[in-house]
């Protein structure tokens, strides 16, 4: 696993907020931190260090987190530091701005001004849950002139680059467990192009992102758009490469560079045998007929299925389910590789339009 993880109820009652306060100061910029809940405070928070890049992700019972200018001339680490919330609400003061986040908002704070923030559960005492992320200011390839118009002031994680940022941060989140030290530098460059080209959607200046960061986003939004649109039968490369309004040639190059030379064609069959594969082994879909499945999942003939099946997993799809749904042979279910995330992805609606 990488990074650590803090759990209040580790600590005595009495001790639980102090000690979290002070982890606070020291894992993050100093700031002040109170709570009317601090007799009973109730947090959890994980500590992900990937290279100059640090992911926090946290729930914690409403507190408020006061950084003065006092604070701020006595220590800067000279950091930005992006939030993204997932459940509660934050009041946010930072550089000339006041303002409310709810669910799926991002705000970004600048550690060299001072800031006011205050946490308020859904519910009376209820949990804020959030992820935060921090890295250098001077890793940012967007001017701070410009990033200086977007401090405290709330965008969305729910479309665009945003999304993406917002859907991989969680994901992290989900798979720390099974993430190992080796990869922590490759992830943390790879938050810090999304969180690049999410300002720079915002700021409308994707001009300022190398030529690289540019790429690496491309192939992301195109990783997201097959896994979103694996229901279709019509998902080929050239549909994928008219989506995002690049030439085929174009696709098949950054897509080479990026996945290990795993080709465009490649990655929707594999996709589509993971998910396939999940539902077979799903108690609640054992009457499902296997044309059914094989064709939500973009897969209309059943004997394109079989044989891919058993190329890819040593089986045929109705031996497979049998022997995931019996238990009569753990030793071939486990041989099938995992999808990413686990056995979680649905497909989108019959009526779902493929889009960029």
């Amino acid at each position: 696993m990488i990074g650590t993880v803090f759990r209040s109820e580790d600590v005595s009652v009495e001790d639980r907020f102090d000690h979290w306060r002070e982890l606070i100061s020291r894992t993050h910029a100093p700031s002040d931190m109170t709570s009317e809940y601090a007799a009973d405070f109730w947090a959890h928070q994980r500590l992900l260090e990937l290279g100059s890049v640090t992911i926090w992700p946290a729930s914690f019972r409403p507190a408020r987190f006061r950084r003065s200018a006092r604070m701020v001339r006595q220590s800067d680490p000279e950091l930005y530091h992006v939030t993204l919330l997932l459940d509660g609400g934050l009041g946010v003061d930072h550089a000339g701005q006041t303002g409310t986040h709810r669910q799926s908002d991002l705000y970004v704070v600048d550690t060299s001004r001072p800031y006011d923030v205050r946490s308020q559960g859904n519910q009376e005492g209820g949990v804020i849950t959030g992820v935060g992320v921090e890295f250098p200011k001077v890793l940012l390839p967007v001017s701070p002139d410009r990033v200086q118009d977007l401090l405290g002031v709330r965008l969305s994680g729910r479309e665009g680059t945003g999304a993406l940022l917002a859907n991989f941060l969680t994901a992290l989140n989900r798979e720390a467990e099974s993430l190992r030290p080796s990869e922590a530098p490759r992830l943390g460059a790879v938050v810090l192009d999304l969180v690049s080209a999410w300002l720079a959607q915002v700021l409308d200046s994707e001009a300022s992102l190398s030529p690289e960061t540019r790429q690496q986003v491309l192939v992301r939004k195109i990783k997201t758009f097959i896994q979103h649109n694996l229901h279709d039968s019509e998902l080929t490369p050239p549909v994928v490469a008219a989506a995002h309004h690049i030439s085929l040639s174009y696709l098949h190059r950054i897509f080479h560079q990026q996945t290990r030379g795993e080709t465009v064609a490649a990655q929707i069959r594999r996709l589509r045998l993971e998910a396939v594969r999940c539902d077979l082994a799903d108690s609640a879909q054992r009457t499902t007929a296997i044309h059914a499945i094989a064709a939500r999942w973009g897969i209309p003939r059943v004997s394109d299925l079989t044989r891919s099946f058993r190329a890819a997993y040593g089986v045929s799809p109705k031996e497979y389910r049998l022997q995931a749904l019996i238990g009569a042979s753990e030793a071939a279910v486990d041989a099938a590789p995992a999808t990413p995330g686990g056995c979680e992805s649905s497909p989108p609606e019959s009526g779902a339009r493929l889009s960029g």
